[in-house]
């Protein structure tokens, strides 16, 4: 603080009393002007150490050469020699500040870059003092005496950041960069540089908490540079970037690769309506599989490069770009998007929104009318003056993954680690979990891989996720906690099983939420139908105390009514059943009449009356407590049996 008060001051005596204790280039002599006209020249050369050498022979010379001082301070400035060009400039305004006034925001400019920022804003708001109304600098000086105050204040409320490597078995002497990790955890991805070309590797953690030795991604790295990927939720598929690749269509365009019985291949360009001559990088999957997210500077954006959003269609192709709007993108540059499995919360890099100084890390999030928020920066000193870039966040939002240089010496060649930090509270993600599920064959036990699943939330009847089982049956989907879900899963040649659960705590990759579907064979011969356990309807709800069908029932009926119409020869028995809350008549009653509301429904979508009977049994055959509140609920169901 003495410090910008004495800045102050001189700059208050210079407004009254302009030294003149200095010389120009008029004022130097033969040899001194030809050699800064040859530091000019070496400039204009990019030869600037040369150019140095010709400046700091005058300023032997004349210490007190303006000129002089301003050309090498700007030169020290472009070497990144802050401290050094900080000294020049401010020596070239204690002799006269109205000299070359640009110099006064310039001086800003260097104590932004090194943190300094209450004494950046003191030269930005001199210089507007200074400046007419129709200086053509002015709006430049008030973005950055903007960007200047709020970095300030966030360099005043620092947030909790103590990052640490991620291990030496991922993190060498070479460079190791932007992880993406599956939803459980277990398996990273990065990206690695260590003789000048781009591969990916990969790594395990084992079950103590270790990351196994990093691996090359055999299937996936080709003889070009690929980088900047993002792994499915499920481990499964990986979208990465391509630049100058022979099918590319410009500079760098989206790819990706499957891992299919175990191995990683099946290379392909993600193609139209993604790509496009223009430079298409950086994507982040949505952990549902519905949206891909990605960097371009493709014309009609906002600035430099923008962030857009692919959404999968019905016939899993992908439906056309959308600029994801004002709200994120600027007339700057957003890059780096990263989409929590939560669905809502991007983070991204910018050098557009007001920060710390290059590229900060923002945050926003997805409001219920599907609108993004103003944008948060992270806060300092995750962000700093340099440029930050890729951040990951695990899936219960408490750790944080990103990229740094911190262990490199100066002087020596950089060395990019993989680093993690608990991430401030602020800044997190909605809760998420992670559902894993096997299907099988109910009678074998067989594993059933390609078996449709969907998930949808409860009261509601559009798909969250659509998915399919891997070959050895199981799938992994990534649900908000705190709801309930509908589940279905559907198979050729199988009767169609349906569930509800309800996820009320995070599940963490020990202890992950499973459910087990067990899938029951479509009987080939009339005797067999005998043997068959009832399908309950799980997704089929009533008004309360009614056999009114509510909407979100619907997905699941018509579910029934594609199993029907697909086997003509099928034939179904409707039955309902309800807990014991009421007298006995009314809830065989009501019974009846919900299990005829299903047949009814079926009977209007097109099925024969002859292949649909139905009955009600009340209250008469509980599969659970009565005691409870869930013992009544699972009581109160509609299911279907063959006959």
């Amino acid at each position: 603080m003495l410090r910008i008060i004495i800045v102050s001051l001189l700059f208050s005596f210079n407004a009254i009393l302009v030294a003149q204790d200095y010389v120009t280039i008029e004022d130097l002599d033969r040899r001194s002007v030809k050699r800064f006209e040859e530091a000019e020249s070496f400039v204009r050369r990019q030869q600037m150490e040369n150019a140095l050498v010709e400046l700091n022979a005058i300023l032997e010379k004349y210490s007190n050469a303006i000129d002089v001082l301003l050309l090498r301070a700007q030169i020290q400035y472009d070497q990144n020699e802050l401290s050094l060009s900080e000294a020049d400039f401010e020596a070239a305004l204690v002799l006269d500040e109205s000299y070359k006034p640009r110099a006064i925001y310039q001086l800003g400019l260097v104590e932004f870059r090194q943190e300094k920022y209450e004494e950046a804003i003191v030269h930005y708001e001199r210089y507007l003092e200074l400046a007419s109304d129709r200086d053509r600098r002015r709006g430049r000086v008030e973005k950055y005496l903007s960007k200047a105050r709020i970095a300030a204040e966030l360099v005043k409320n620092p947030v909790p950041f103590d990052p640490m490597s991620i291990g030496p078995a991922v993190n060498t002497n070479g460079k190791e960069y932007l992880p993406s990790f599956s939803a459980d955890g277990r398996f990273l991805v990065y990206t690695v540089n260590y003789d000048g070309q781009e591969d990916f590797y990969y790594s395990i953690l084992d079950e103590e908490g270790n990351w196994s030795q990093g691996q090359p991604l055999k299937g996936v790295n080709t003889v070009e540079n690929e980088g900047a990927q993002n792994v499915s939720a499920d481990g499964r598929i990986l979208f990465f970037t391509g630049c100058h690749w022979p099918d590319s269509y410009g500079s760098c365009d989206l790819y990706y690769a499957r891992k299919i019985n175990g191995k990683w291949g099946n290379l392909r360009h993600a193609a139209i309506p993604i790509n496009s001559p223009h430079w298409d990088t950086q994507p982040s999957l949505s952990a549902n599989g519905d949206f891909l997210y990605f960097t371009s500077n493709r014309p009609g954006g906002f600035g430099g490069s923008d962030i857009y959003r692919c959404k999968r269609q019905p016939n899993g192709s992908w439906g056309n770009p959308e600029n994801l709007g004002s709200s994120i993108n600027t007339s700057g540059n957003e890059q780096s998007p990263y989409l929590h499995a939560d669905g809502q919360t991007l983070y991204f890099a910018s050098d557009g929104h007001p920060g710390l100084g290059d590229y900060d890390i923002f945050l926003s999030r997805l409001t219920a009318d599907g609108q993004w928020e103003e944008p948060n920066n992270i806060g300092y000193p995750i962000n700093t003056s340099a440029g930050e870039g890729t951040l990951v966040v695990s899936l219960d939002g408490q750790t944080a993954y990103y990229t740094t240089d911190q262990n490199t010496e100066k002087g020596k060649p950089l060395n990019l680690d993989i680093y993690q930090f608990e991430l401030h509270k602020a800044a997190r993600p909605n809760p998420v979990t992670y559902v894993e599920g096997i299907v099988r064959d109910a009678e074998s036990k067989a594993l059933l891989g390609d078996v449709e699943v969907v998930i949808r939330r409860d009261g509601t009847t559009e798909d969250f996720a659509r998915l399919r089982t891997r070959e050895d049956g199981s799938f992994l989907v990534v649900l908000p906690i705190g709801q309930n879900y509908g589940m279905e899963a559907d198979q050729e040649g199988y009767l169609f099983y349906s569930d509800r659960f309800e996820l009320s705590e995070v599940s963490t990759k020990e202890t992950p939420f499973q459910l087990n579907v067990d899938l029951q064979r479509i009987p080939v011969v009339a005797d067999a139908v005998a043997t068959r356990e009832p399908i309950v309807l799980r997704n089929v709800l009533f008004a309360t105390g009614s056999a009114e069908l509510l909407p979100v029932s619907e997905p699941e009926l018509d579910r029934l009514y594609e199993l029907l119409e697909r086997y003509p020869e099928l034939k179904i028995k409707v039955n309902g059943h309800t807990d014991n809350v009421g007298d006995e008549e009314s809830n065989l009653l009501l019974s009846e009449n919900r299990a005829n509301a299903v047949r009814l429904y079926l009977i209007e979508k097109g099925i024969a009356e002859s292949r649909i009977r139905y009955e009600g049994f009340g209250e008469s055959k509980p599969v659970a407590t009565n005691d409870t509140p869930e013992g009544r609920r699972e009581n109160r169901r509609t299911e279907f049996e063959l006959e």
